[in-house]
């Protein structure tokens, strides 16, 4: 098996503290609202577990987003040893303006289906379907698409 890496993609750091910070900052204003001006009951309550979940969001990227994306001559990994997908388990790439994507991404469709993961600001995937992007620079995706889209274009090429 050949493991030579041909395309990579990690996350922008200004992109990825940027959105770290952004998610802090929401956390701690709903967390401050609830506890400074206390409205009633249950939104209170609500404002705390929303402070909270934005809290763990931010905690969630900063996780995610340390590391990268690989891309293989077999499958798209993530740098932690994750596999996003196997190159033959792919039907297409889609990198058009109005695909449900990421930012600065693609999106994936296998022929089968997998675990539902999320990684926020880097890739999800959900059934069949696997997005890349989020706070990655645009032309480290592209290129990674672009490479894929390569690879499966040479496949079907050869498949007849």
């Amino acid at each position: 098996m050949d493991d030579e890496i041909l395309a990579s993609v990690h996350a922008s750091p200004a992109r990825r503290w940027m959105g770290i910070v952004m998610m802090g900052v929401l956390g701690f204003m709903l967390i401050y609202i609830a506890l400074a001006r206390p409205p009633a009951f249950q939104w209170q309550v609500f404002l705390l577990v929303v402070g909270g979940a934005a809290l763990w969001m931010g905690d969630k990227m900063r996780r995610a987003t340390d590391h990268g994306l690989e891309l293989t001559e077999t499958e798209l990994r993530d740098t932690n040893g994750t596999v996003l997908a196997r190159v033959d388990d792919i039907q297409s790439v889609d990198r058009g303006f109005f695909a449900f994507k990421p930012s600065h991404g693609f999106l994936i469709k296998t022929k089968q289906p997998g675990s539902r993961i999320w990684r926020p600001g880097l890739w999800w995937r959900v059934g069949r379907r696997v997005g890349v992007g989020g706070v990655t620079p645009g032309r480290d995706s592209r290129f990674m698409s672009e490479t894929l889209a390569a690879m499966l274009a040479m496949r079907d090429l050869s498949d007849g």
